[in-house]
């Protein structure tokens, strides 16, 4: 929550500064790819494959066992994130023609595109080994550190934009990137060494017991090919995603037909989308992937299948209102924190709309992370995989279809659509494998969430309207959406408690142990 504030506070910044403009878009494109790469191999890939094996060898093994395999890994994802990075610098100029063909046309664009491409790429690696770092801590079921770590990130980017970017311009922004990746770095570094790990032998290679003599290859040891195995799946699973992500973006510099501004606009709004999902659904996902891991490995398929039902109906309990609220109360809420500056009306009128339709989709996003997990903690990478790639052409038809109706607004419609799909067939499959995970439950407590939720919604459409037509000053509007949004929170919990939502309740105190 920490780091949405500062981000907030950031995206005011990047919007006041550059709104919608040529060098906004510039920026979204250039640091979409690492962020791209950073889900593909960074935190994603350590939650599905490290904290499982790491885990186990925590459980089960010596505290020297542990480390050395820590340190194997380290050795191994640093080589291949170099060899990433220093490709992502040398072939930024074809990256940025697959990824935003639509600036081909515009030499001024597409040459600082490049220039800032060129700039965040070595952040990949820097933010895969906070990742990394972020694998071993989850395992050792430390969580306060990697959780922090954006915060240092968004730190960096609010001083840059404000004492160095006046200077230099997008320039600026994209350093504040690698010295937020350094800062990130440095803090989970710290934490690790005083956890335990220590550099006392060439990272990566250890000695084997005497009478073997000779050394180690952490490429071929047992536990780090097993990684690869969870990996390897893992990865195809998230670039199917992430290059639905890709196509998202591809379509948004076809200014001709979604507009002018499309790729900033999808940026903007996808921020307000990611901070309750970020809040309830990557974090209730992130500390429960520990807890299933152990149910698979103890057997336990009962409490298994319970810390997924609680999970998933814990996540419609906060997603399924915070979807209503940001469809309501989007436009308020965007002019607020953003029109502004460079930040026009257009912006926006531009922004809403993405954000509209994206909020339709936050709920299934939030349950996608967490039966993802579930297949993860039982060793299963290819299911979600098959289900995403499904996903990604039903995403890719409706782009086709939804973008020249609805503008910037189909895109994130077919996304909102295409995630739907994707938890549905998620969760058949997953009944399919280890049987019913208590479905009329689920559905009992959906179905008051969503009563409850629509009665939230009457009353904060009807108050982001009033507030709107009153046209006041800053004071105001931030007082009034304040306001508002308490009050609905205050209808919301208090409709849950009439209509027997028991998940209200149990919650607060869950995530509080699980912290």
């Amino acid at each position: 929550m920490t780091s949405r504030v500062f981000g907030f506070a950031r995206d005011m910044l990047i919007a006041n500064f550059f709104g919608t403009t040529m060098f906004a878009e510039a920026f979204v494109i250039s640091f979409r790819i690492p962020n791209l790469l950073r889900d593909l191999i960074g935190e994603g890939a350590a939650n599905a494959a490290f904290v499982p094996v790491l885990t186990e060898y925590h459980a089960t093994r010596s505290n020297e066992e542990f480390w050395r395999l820590a340190k194997n890994l380290l050795f191994v994802l640093t080589s291949a994130l170099f060899v990433i990075s220093l490709c992502g610098v040398l072939f930024a100029p074809a990256i940025v023609r697959i990824i935003a063909p639509g600036f081909v046309g515009d030499p001024g664009k597409f040459a600082i595109t490049v220039k800032l491409t060129r700039i965040m790429f070595p952040f990949i690696l820097l933010i895969g080994l906070v990742a990394y770092g972020m694998g071993v801590l989850n395992s050792l079921n430390h969580f306060a550190a990697p959780a922090f770590g954006p915060v240092l990130l968004n730190i960096s980017m609010i001083s840059f934009l404000v004492y160095v970017c006046p200077k230099l311009g997008i320039t600026g922004l994209a350093l504040a990137v690698l010295v937020g990746g350094m800062l990130q770095v440095t803090l989970i570094g710290f934490v690790l060494y005083k956890k335990g790990l220590r550099p006392t032998q060439p990272p990566g290679l250890h000695i084997r017991p005497p009478g073997l003599g000779r050394l180690t290859n952490p490429f071929t040891s047992p536990a780090i090919k097993r990684i690869w195995k969870l990996l390897i799946p893992r990865f195809f699973g998230s670039a199917v995603y992430q290059l639905s992500v890709v196509v998202d973006n591809i379509f948004s510099t076809f200014y001709w037909i979604v507009g002018v501004g499309g790729p900033a606009a999808l940026w903007y709004s996808y921020r307000l989308f990611h901070l309750p999902l970020a809040i309830f659904g990557i974090a209730l996902a992130t500390v429960a992937l520990p807890k299933m891991s152990r149910e698979v490995a103890r057997k336990d398929i009962t409490s298994f299948k319970e810390t997924i039902s609680f999970s998933m109906r814990s996540v419609f309990l906060a997603l399924i209102p915070a979807g209503i609220g940001l469809a309501t109360l989007g436009r308020p809420i965007i002019k607020i924190l953003f029109e502004r500056g460079a930040f026009t009306a257009y912006s926006t009128a531009i922004t809403d709309s993405a954000l509209f339709f994206y909020s339709f989709g936050l709920f299934a996003c939030g349950g996608i992370k967490i039966l993802v997990n579930a297949f993860f903690s039982m060793g299963d990478t290819k299911t979600p995989v098959k289900v995403a790639s499904v996903s990604f052409f039903i995403n890719l038809i409706l782009n086709f279809a939804l973008m020249w109706p609805l503008k910037i607004g189909g895109l994130a419609l077919a996304t909102s659509i295409a995630a739907t799909s994707n938890f549905i067939m998620l969760y058949i499959m997953l009944t399919r494998k280890i049987g019913d995970i208590g479905t009329q439950k689920i559905l009992n407590s959906l179905g008051r969430i969503v009563i409850a939720a629509a009665i939230m919604g009457v009353f904060s459409y009807a108050a982001g309207n009033f507030l709107e037509k009153m046209n006041g000053g800053i004071l105001i509007n931030v007082s009034g959406i304040l306001i508002i949004i308490l009050v609905s929170v205050a209808i919301y919990i208090t409709a849950s408690v009439i209509l027997g939502v028991n998940e209200i309740k149990r919650f607060p105190g869950w995530i509080s142990k699980r912290g």
